[in-house]
């Protein structure tokens, strides 16, 4: 059983035609210390994916910034995942939808790297590409900087910012 009303087209078929109808996108680069914490987060969904639907897609967008772009399109839901930085304590997980971030950063939605995800939502948004429900899940970095390897606080996140992921994903599906 596929989980779409009868008459429509199969798991299988769908696939080749169309993107899952929900991404769970994991953002940031793993050489710039808590930046990736996206990939991170991913990596421990990861685990568990199997007990999500096949409307479920998972993937790790790095750094490709615009490049992204396709992989929003005609989708019903996006969850990103990535680094936010508010000035709250380090490790602190935010749960935001796109209201939350215009409210933020009005005109243009921010993360904590600009070139990547709000770029993406920028242009996603120009475009009329937005999916209908948003979400970012960030992080609180601790350090931005060139290295390798989540800080302390980051690394203790993951399991609050797997547990709001599951949870958006617990709504969704």
């Amino acid at each position: 059983m596929s989980g779409f009303p009868e008459g429509s087209r199969s798991t299988a078929a769908r696939a080749e035609t169309e993107p899952a109808p929900i991404l769970v996108l994991g953002l940031g680069n793993l050489l710039l210390s808590d930046d990736g914490i996206g990939p991170a987060v991913l990596e421990q969904l990861a685990i568990s994916s199997a007990q999500w639907p096949k409307e479920v897609e998972f993937v790790d967008g790095g750094t490709q910034g615009l490049a992204l772009l396709a992989q929003l399109h005609g989708r019903r839901a996006v969850i990103i995942i990535d680094a936010f930085e508010s000035g709250a304590p380090p490790g602190t997980v935010h749960r935001l939808t796109l209201n939350d971030l215009r409210a933020i950063s009005p005109g243009r939605p921010s993360t904590g790297h600009e070139g990547n995800a709000g770029e993406l939502l920028a242009a996603a948004q120009l475009l009329g590409q937005l999916p209908d429900r948003l979400f970012i899940v960030g992080v609180e970095p601790e350090k931005l900087g060139t290295g390798y390897g989540l800080s302390d606080a980051a690394r203790q996140a993951i399991p609050a910012a797997v547990d709001q992921v599951s949870s958006l994903l617990s709504q969704l599906c």
